[in-house]
C-alpha cells in the first residue's frame, strides 16, 4: 500500500471511530425495538506489529501462535450489524457479555431484549447474571457434557431421535428454563467418524509405547515414568475416557471401554438449546431457528 492510500485509511477510520457511538445509536433505532432479538458472538485476528495495545497472545482463532486482537458483533435478528466492540486477544468471549447488556439498555434504551448467544458465550455464569436484569431474555445451548448428564439422568431418551428431530423438555436442573433437544444426522455421523479418528490415533500412540516398555529390559521402566507418558498420549486427544490401563513396573496394557464409548455414540448428534422465553413469546421450533441464526453474524465477520 502507498504511503498516501494508507494515510486516507487512517484518516477514514479515524473519522468513523470518533462517530462510532452516533452511528450505532441510528442502526440501533433503525434496526432494533423493545423485544427484539439480538444476536452477539466474537472472534479474533491475528495481529503482525508492534504498536496495537489491544494485540495479546490468547485464544488465536487463526490457529497462529501470534497475538491476536478480539471483536464482538451486536447485530439484529436478521444478522444486520449494530455495533462492534474490539477486546484485547486474552479476553474470554463470556468476559464480553455485560458490555453488551450496558450498551443495549444504557445506550440504545431498550429494556426488552433477547439476547441469542452461543454456549461458550453465554455461560452458566453468565446467565445467572443476565437473570438479574427484568425483561432480559436469553437463548442458548448447553454444553456436550451437560447433555450427557441430562441424557443419563434419563430427563429424555435418545432413541425417541432415530423418528423426532425435536422435542421439548424440563428439567429441576434448568429451574425456569425451556429446554428444546435437538438431533442433526449430520453432526451425528461426523461425531462418529471423529471419535473413531481419535480412539485410532491415541490407540496407535499406546501400543508404541508398550512396545518401547517391553523392549526396556536393561533399565525396566517404572510404573511413574510409563503414567507421565501415558497422560501426555490419552490427553492429546482426550480420549482417556474410553479406555481401560493397567499401569505397572515395566507393563502397560490397555483396551477400549465399550461402555463409555457407547454412552457418548448414544447422544451422538444431539444438542440442547435453552431459553428464559415462555411458549407465548416463542415456540420451540422458533427458539431453536432464532439460535441457529447465529450462524448470520459468523457471515457478517
Amino acid at each position: 500500500m502507498e504511503d498516501a492510500d494508507a494515510d486516507a485509511l487512517y484518516d477514514a477510520l479515524d473519522w468513523l471511530l470518533k462517530r462510532q457511538s452516533r452511528i450505532e445509536k441510528k442502526l440501533a433505532k433503525r434496526h432494533l425495538e423493545e423485544g427484539a432479538k439480538v444476536l452477539f458472538d466474537v472472534s479474533s485476528s491475528s495481529y503482525h506489529g508492534h504498536c496495537c495495545i489491544l494485540a495479546t497472545y490468547g485464544y488465536n482463532r487463526d490457529g497462529e501462535k501470534l497475538p491476536s486482537i478480539v471483536y464482538g458483533l451486536l447485530t439484529d435478528g436478521e444478522g444486520r450489524p449494530v455495533a462492534v466492540d474490539v477486546y484485547p486477544g486474552n479476553t474470554a468471549d463470556p468476559k464480553t457479555v455485560p458490555d453488551q447488556v450496558d450498551k443495549l439498555r444504557e445506550r440504545f434504551g431498550l429494556e426488552r431484549v433477547v439476547l441469542v448467544g452461543d454456549r461458550g458465550m453465554l455461560t452458566q455464569t453468565q446467565i445467572e447474571a443476565l437473570k438479574e436484569y427484568p425483561g432480559l431474555g436469553w437463548i442458548s445451548a448447553l454444553r456436550f457434557s451437560a447433555v450427557r448428564n441430562l441424557a443419563e439422568a434419563k430427563a429424555f431418551q435418545p432413541s425417541l431421535f432415530d423418528q423426532y428431530g425435536l422435542a421439548e423438555i424440563s428439567s429441576e436442573v434448568y429451574p425456569g428454563e425451556r429446554l428444546m433437544v435437538c438431533y442433526n444426522p449430520l453432526l451425528a455421523e461426523d461425531r462418529k467418524r471423529t471419535r473413531e479418528e481419535l480412539l485410532t490415533a491415541t490407540e496407535s500412540n499406546l501400543m508404541k509405547l508398550a512396545a518401547q516398555i517391553a523392549r526396556r529390559t536393561k533399565t525396566p521402566m517404572t510404573a511413574d515414568e510409563i503414567g507421565v507418558r501415558v497422560g501426555k498420549i490419552i490427553n492429546r486427544h482426550k480420549m482417556g475416557k474410553h479406555f481401560i490401563l493397567t499401569i505397572e513396573d515395566n507393563l502397560l496394557s490397555f483396551d477400549r471401554d465399550a461402555g463409555s464409548i457407547q454412552r457418548e455414540a448414544d447422544i451422538d448428534g444431539i444438542y440442547i438449546v435453552r431459553t428464559s422465553e415462555n411458549h407465548n413469546m416463542l415456540s420451540a421450533e422458533d427458539t431453536v431457528r432464532t439460535y441457529k441464526s447465529l450462524g448470520q453474524v459468523e457471515q457478517a465477520f
